[in-house]
């Protein structure tokens, strides 16, 4: 079956968050940050059933060696990121579909 990715608005500005800390961190981190984010999320929708899921729907994949998960669901042939989320944040607080 083939998938389409779909990244919704909250994931898209907690990347440009974690871009810009890291960024700030040290010249060129964020480019690795947005780098891996992007091999993930080709692996995802390509494979989404690889990873488990976590709560309910939603399934999760550690961005490593960021401390960050991609969490997100699947709709049908749609694939939705809802959340690029830090990893130390609680783990009740990371499933909410959040809107900015």
């Amino acid at each position: 079956m083939k998938y389409k990715l779909i990244v919704e608005d909250t994931a898209d500005f907690e990347l440009s968050k974690a871009y810009s800390h890291y960024e700030n961190m040290q010249t060129g981190l964020g480019e690795r940050f947005l780098n891996r984010w992007e091999e993930l999320a080709l692996l995802i929708e390509k494979k989404p059933l690889l990873f488990q899921i976590k709560y309910k729907q939603f399934r999760q994949v550690l961005l490593k060696p960021f401390p960050y998960h991609i969490i997100y669901e699947i709709e049908g042939t749609l694939v939705v990121v809802y959340r690029v989320v830090y990893a130390g944040k609680h783990p009740r607080k990371r499933y909410k579909k959040e809107k900015t």
